[in-house]
């Protein structure tokens, strides 16, 4: 069960955010009061911060917060952000271990690994992301035989390991009777996944965003899609250090808060926000439009409180690995969630 965090009185947080308050005021002359082009007056958590205050985010793939978070007019942050972009949210926790990092979003499938790791990999889960499950899929070549995930039996599958892909073809084997040891595994990135498919070397592939969309761009077809397998959970992960660090955290609150507003203004804009992710992932701009306008109609994209279905879901993936012999042993992963920032977050949108 998730308890609430009583550390800190109402009365002491309501005095230092005033007190706070007041010293920014005096010294930045307002500049800070609203965020630009939102007319939202900042939260407490933003007027209790200073530029002496740093927050390292981690991005997977592309820029999209610091890119996002500025075409909304949001990055007038009164704290320092810095971000630096990774190819997997596995690489992003490998960062946090090692204290170059204090914020990152990844699937439910690395923080399980980065648990095992020294320290328990040096992080907490302290929100979830609230997203799209759509473009994850085991796909086959135009012409194939395969029609069935049952008659994948003895085929070559190339799949992205440790990863959803692994965790839902793991389930999609489960559920048409088979197990891992029933097909011919070929562990490989997106990219060479792609490239292994097209060129024939693979029979089917497990994957997931551009390279399900390239695939289907070059005549594969869908064999079994995993968007109700997922349970598009998306975990926000923070450092042990930056939680522990009070300007730290407040700065992270106000953060996540300005990733909502963000959110809200790309529904509004996506044509927009299309162009910007085209740009910068080089695709066709009406490609990057239908892929966000379908992911958002399955599910808005929204940063939630942790919930006990959440911890559930996460659960569920951690035994199904332990159960593929990937762990000697079980993970109980409600070890590595925190209710640091239960209470400014909004509830779960009912799925």
């Amino acid at each position: 069960m998730i308890r609430p965090n009583r550390q800190h009185t109402l009365a002491l947080t309501a005095f230092l955010s005033a007190f706070l308050l007041l010293l920014i005021s005096g010294c930045s002359a307002g500049t800070d009061n609203q965020a630009a082009g939102t007319g939202t007056t900042p939260t407490a958590a933003s007027a209790a911060s200073n530029k002496d205050v740093t927050i390292r985010v981690g991005q997977t793939g592309w820029g999209n917060l610091e890119l996002g978070l500025k075409a909304a007019g949001l990055d007038d942050t009164p704290y320092k952000v810095t971000y630096n972009v990774f190819q997997g949210g596995n690489l992003i926790l490998e960062a946090m271990a090692a204290n170059q990092l204090d914020f990152g979003v990844t699937s439910e499938i690395p923080p399980i690994f980065a648990s095992q790791a020294a320290n328990g990999g040096s992080f907490k889960i302290i929100a979830v992301q609230q997203g799209s499950t759509l473009n994850q899929e085991v796909v086959v070549p135009k012409g194939s035989s395969i029609k069935s995930v049952a008659d994948l039996k003895g085929k070559k599958v190339a799949f992205v390991k440790n990863t959803t892909a692994h965790y839902f073809l793991l389930k999609m084997l489960e559920e048409a009777g088979l197990t891992w040891s029933d097909i011919s595994p070929v562990e490989l990135t997106t990219a060479d996944g792609l490239s292994a498919l097209i060129s024939g070397k693979v029979d089917a592939l497990a994957s997931y965003g551009n390279a399900i969309i390239s695939a289907h761009q070059n005549e594969a077809t869908t064999l079994a899609s995993a968007k109700d397998i997922l349970s598009g959970s998306f975990l926000v992960a923070a450092s042990d250090q930056a939680i522990a660090n009070e300007e730290q955290k407040k700065a992270l609150a106000d953060y996540l808060e300005r990733i909502n507003k963000f959110n809200d203004w790309a529904r509004a804009n996506k044509d927009a926000w299309a162009q910007i992710t085209a740009d910068n992932t080089h695709q066709p701009v009406e490609q990057a439009l239908k892929t966000y306008t379908d992911g958002e109609a399955q599910r808005p994209s929204r940063i939630v409180a942790i919930s006990d279905e959440a911890i559930k879901s996460e659960q569920d993936v951690a035994d199904t690995f332990q159960q593929a012999g990937i762990f000697d042993q079980a993970v109980d992963v409600s070890t590595f969630w925190s209710d640091a920032l239960q209470d400014q977050l909004p509830a779960p949108a009912s799925q």
